[in-house]
């Protein structure tokens, strides 16, 4: 029998026979992989585990614990609820059913309205298909044959047509999907799911198609990573950004404008101090602000490519009869401010950050409070430098993040993705900053992920994924290196040798959309914000009318020092305006009477329950600076 060579991730290699399955691979090296195992990807081409392997190859076996894995496993829990629906309904069209960042979905085209109690028979049928462990069949199809199988289904027609290549796909019991794949090799291989919720969308997204009912589900391989999700489900319902938004008074959703968020007072102190936090650690760094225009000619949106990649995005407007164009991103402007002068190579590495309001024509659908709107504030940065800056660059931007995320208590994970398939530039200027990336992050002693071939078609880039409190995870900063808009923009420096070279870009964001970055710190922190960041940071209640002198008294030594105080009057009793103060979420309530009168002191209350009388006003106010210039979490009294 011939032989082929397989390498492992860890590069060792193993001799097997030609035409051995991934499966069999898996067990070859050991009994729980392949009981793990999901698909295997062969020299970066994810397959079904029952594919031969016939050629010499770099492998790896993808279980649950890969993100590969994840997508393959929910994809396969979306054709087992396809299944579930069309034996309950079968009048019911099926029509794609992804994976998402958080499970999965499947459309349908049905009349029929989804209750609670059909969810119920759906998750009972779906249970059933899991219990029969049927195998799961990839089927090859030309176009005749596919669109005779799916000729009763006209959105699978329309798929057919669209993909204009051979068709695939798969077969469970009497149920059939088209479908790429790859999937688990049977249904039994899915222990544990749920349907979420249901929603209405559009065939392709597009409002003048039927609207079809979406179906959202979650699946693990144990019950306990089930269990452990909804729990964290219940949890962050709890601390719905939309509604802690709504009952502190932070910013509020219309109709007469889908997408686009309006904040009140409160909300935008919240944005103006992270803002100027983070513009004050800029300043530090030597970085000079811009600001550029929201609408910009088609002219310099064809010439950047997002014309052309990213137009379906964009809005729109006709200035003079010229076409214009709503910016979705700020690096053009940033880089017409760099083209105003020829830099020499001692002004690197020049660092132009943005505060930009950019604009993005999301699908109505995937809105979503502050984490998905049509228009926010990206904190930008573009750094122009030479190669050899690259990675001193990126070590500083690396210490900066991590001060920054820090300050907020989030923890995080680093992953790096390199050159695609399809990149623009010279392959050695990549390698070089891949190499440039991978140095710094080794120089941190950082562990990361690797994600090969996920760059960006301009460069690489690593990419921060911060984790809330309870355990969440968010992509937020990025830092991207960019070869391809120099050249678009034919961008210059005057090198060392007197002749002109092109600089490097370094695209970097922090927060990356402050209003989505708001969105997670209100969640993370559920409404309660640490001392420094709070909107109102004391609120100072009276006993009765007759202190309130004394207390706009206390109010103005307060405001002195710049601390955010408001002042309660009303008639109501203390403790009723205790427990306002409280679900508005004040860190630091203030009472007022008449020992505080007499003694020049206060009483004051802690969010966390805890009370101290007979403090000095010039003790709490050192306290509350100190607790302030430190950013710590908590308001110890």
């Amino acid at each position: 029998m011939p032989k082929i060579n397989l390498v492992l991730p860890d590069g060792s290699s193993k001799s097997y026979n030609k035409g051995i399955t991934g499966l069999e691979v898996a067990k070859s090296i050991g009994p729980r992989l392949a009981q793990d195992a999901l698909a295997i990807e062969i020299n970066g081409k994810l397959v079904d585990l029952s594919t031969k392997i016939n050629n010499d190859a770099k492998i790896k076996i993808m279980t649950f614990k890969d993100k590969e894995g994840i997508e393959i496993f929910r994809h396969s829990t979306a054709h087992i609820l396809a299944h579930a629906v069309t034996a309950l309904f079968p009048k019911a069209l099926p029509t794609i059913g992804p994976v998402v960042e958080e499970g999965f979905y499947y459309d349908f085209d049905i009349d029929h309205h989804f209750t609670p109690e059909d969810v119920k028979k759906i998750e009972q049928k779906m249970q059933e298909i899991v219990n029969k462990d049927l195998k799961i069949q990839r089927l090859e199809l030309n176009e005749k044959e596919a669109k005779k199988i799916f000729k009763n289904n006209k959105y699978k027609i329309e798929l057919i047509d669209e993909f204009n290549e051979p068709s695939s796909a798969y077969k469970q019991g009497n149920f059939i999907d088209l479908c790429r794949g790859p999937h688990v090799q049977s249904t039994g291989k899915i222990k544990a799911f749920k349907i979420i919720k249901i929603a209405g969308a559009y065939w392709h997204g597009n409002a003048k198609n039927k609207q079809l009912q979406r179906i959202y589900g979650i699946s693990f391989p144990e019950k306990k990573q089930l269990k452990d999700y909804l729990t964290l489900l219940e949890e962050a319902k709890k601390r719905d950004h939309r509604k802690i938004g709504k009952q502190l008074d932070l910013f509020s959703l219309h109709e007469e404008a889908p997408g686009f968020i309006f904040f009140h007072p409160k909300g935008v102190i919240l944005i103006n101090i992270l803002k100027d936090f983070l513009r004050k650690e800029l300043n530090k760094l030597d970085y000079k602000e811009i600001m550029t225009p929201i609408i910009l000619s088609r002219t310099l949106w064809e010439q950047s490519g997002h014309w052309d990649h990213y137009k379906e995005q964009m809005y729109f407007t006709k200035v003079d009869g010229k076409d214009f164009a709503v910016k979705p991103m700020n690096c053009p402007g940033a880089i017409l401010i760099y083209r105003e002068k020829l830099p020499s190579y001692r002004d690197f590495p020049i660092k132009l950050s943005e505060l930009g309001y950019v604009h993005r024509h999301e699908l109505s659908g995937v809105l979503a409070g502050l984490f998905r709107v049509r228009a926010f504030t990206q904190d930008d940065a573009h750094i122009f430098c030479m190669q050899n800056q690259i990675e001193n660059e990126v070590l500083q931007l690396i210490d900066l993040t991590d001060f920054i995320y820090k300050t907020f208590n989030f923890t995080y994970h680093i992953e790096l993705s390199t050159r695609p398939e399809k990149f623009a530039g010279k392959k050695e200027n990549w390698d070089k900053a891949e190499k440039a990336l991978e140095n710094a992050l080794n120089s941190k002693k950082i562990k990361f992920k690797l994600n090969p071939g996920d760059g960006a078609f301009y460069g690489p880039k690593i990419d921060f994924h911060i984790k809330d409190c309870i355990g969440r995870t968010w992509q937020c900063a990025t830092i991207q290196v960019d070869f391809s808009m120099p050249d678009k923009f034919d961008l210059n420096y005057i090198a060392e040798d007197g002749n002109k070279h092109k600089p490097v870009m370094v695209h970097r964001t922090i927060y990356g959309s402050i209003e989505r970055f708001l969105g997670i710190l209100i969640e993370h922190y559920a409404g309660k914000f640490p001392l420094w960041l709070a909107p109102v940071q004391a609120r100072i209640l009276t006993v009765a009318d007759r202190f309130n002198l004394y207390a706009k008294k206390i109010k103005e030594e307060l405001e002195r020092d710049s601390i955010r105080v408001e002042l309660d009057t009303k008639t109501e009793s203390v403790s009723y305006k205790v427990r306002e103060a409280q679900l508005q979420k004040i860190p630091i309530i203030i009472n007022l009477g008449e020992k505080e009168e007499k003694n020049n002191t206060v009483a004051i209350r802690t969010i966390d329950g805890k009370v101290k009388f007979n403090v000095k006003v010039k003790d709490l106010i050192n306290r509350i600076l100190d607790n302030i210039e430190k950013k710590k979490e908590k308001f110890e009294i």
